[in-house]
């Protein structure tokens, strides 16, 4: 039987479930349970499905290894999972990038197609809004899609965002205000981009 888990971690939070685990590995599972399905929603939206079981597991992989550098201070450990999540796919850069691009020319989206059923309905309109919201993404610098993405897709708050990427919040807000400049003057001032813009970024 393990003692109790050090005064910085509380009763019932991530970090308790962090610094227990060091001692009974299996309880680590229980954030599996926890954020799996949202790291690889995330990872979905931005790789597709296939890649996104490898982003899932090797990030609870990762995060098991490197357990005991855990900041127990923070009982939440969703952001610091989205940052190691955020890293692996960051090695995936260049298929995101091809992707956008491909969805920007052409409309037809792989990644959306895995992860939507609904993508084959009224493909002309999916065309005129995603294309150039696609080649929008994929001219943005990989840290301000990243920071912009955390935000749209995974919901995470700038402080999560900063905890996430090991950057000052300062640098959170900068980056997502020059991602969101840079995608509405990509959009141009068509009002039907509005919905999308508001939605997605």
């Amino acid at each position: 039987m393990s003692g109790p888990p050090p005064a910085t971690a509380q009763a019932g939070d991530d970090a308790e479930i962090v610094a227990q685990s060091l001692e009974q590995p299996e309880l680590f599972a229980r954030l599996y349970d926890r954020y799996a399905p949202d790291i690889h929603r995330y990872a979905a939206r931005r790789l597709g499905d296939t890649i996104a079981d490898d982003i899932t597991a090797d990030t609870f992989l990762v995060a098991f290894r490197i357990r005991s550098r855990y900041d127990l201070a923070r009982p939440n450990a969703r952001p610091w999972l989205y940052g190691i999540a955020g890293n692996l796919i960051g090695k995936q850069r260049r298929a995101e990038v091809r992707a956008l691009k491909a969805l920007a020319r052409t409309g037809h989206d792989p990644v959306a197609a895995s992860w939507s059923e609904s993508w084959v309905e009224d493909t002309d309109s999916r065309i005129d809004a995603q294309g150039p919201l696609a080649g929008a993404l994929a001219a943005l610098t990989a840290g301000d899609r990243h920071v912009l993405l955390l935000v749209a897709w995974a919901d995470l708050t700038y402080q999560e965002v900063a905890e996430a990427l090991d950057i000052p919040v300062g640098t959170v807000r900068s980056r997502l205000n020059r991602a969101r400049r840079k995608v509405r003057t990509a959009l141009g001032a068509d009002p039907a981009f509005v919905g999308d813009t508001a939605e997605v970024v």
